[in-house]
């Protein structure tokens, strides 16, 4: 088996970046986006926007790798107020301590192979040891394989909903929120 492995990303990891996330949404969302959605999504702008990121945050971007293989990313970097706050707009006392984790993803083909765990648990630590507390993310409703993962990690549902129009099928998400210091299962 080959040495599995969590780093930060690099610009050259960019279009690998670019490649997974295209390939796990048209495979892993097939049911909860519409078709054109998927199918206009476009390589060159998503991969410029992955090296704004990798290059200047605010998230921090974390890649996997088993051998020589990139085989998933984690975005994650200190939350927003608008991704914290309740239906009301009220923003939680601990939002200067508070992480959003914006992306985690892994190719399909490479699944279960303990790589989410290492890419979350890797990209919360970073945050942690700078003193962040919590972490929240937004998964569809309709997403169980992410809901489960995140489950097992213990971040779970905080009650927090949106639905968001993806090309006219709107799409539900949940917010989960939990601990920076990790329990993989």
């Amino acid at each position: 088996m080959a040495i599995a492995a969590v780093r930060r990303a690099e610009p050259a990891d960019v279009p690998e970046i670019t490649r997974i996330q295209l390939v796990t949404w048209r495979t892993a969302y097939a049911e909860v986006l519409p078709a054109e959605v998927l199918a206009a999504m476009d390589s060159g702008e998503t991969e410029r926007e992955w090296l704004r990121a990798v290059r200047e945050g605010p998230a921090r971007v974390f890649v996997a790798t088993e051998g020589d293989r990139l085989v998933g990313f984690c975005a994650a970097g200190p939350a927003p107020a608008a991704e914290l706050a309740d239906a009301e707009g009220a923003v939680p006392a601990d939002a200067d301590t508070t992480i959003l984790v914006s992306a985690l993803l892994v190719e399909p083909r490479w699944g279960r192979r303990g790589h989410g765990g290492r890419l979350l648990a890797t990209a919360v630590a970073s945050f942690r040891f700078e003193g962040a507390t919590r972490g929240v993310t937004w998964v569809p409703e309709a997403d169980d394989a992410s809901l489960a993962f995140y489950h097992s990690v213990r971040w779970e549902p905080d009650g927090t909903v949106r639905t968001l129009d993806a090309g006219g099928r709107l799409i539900r998400e949940r917010r989960l929120s939990g601990d920076l210091e990790l329990t993989l299962c």
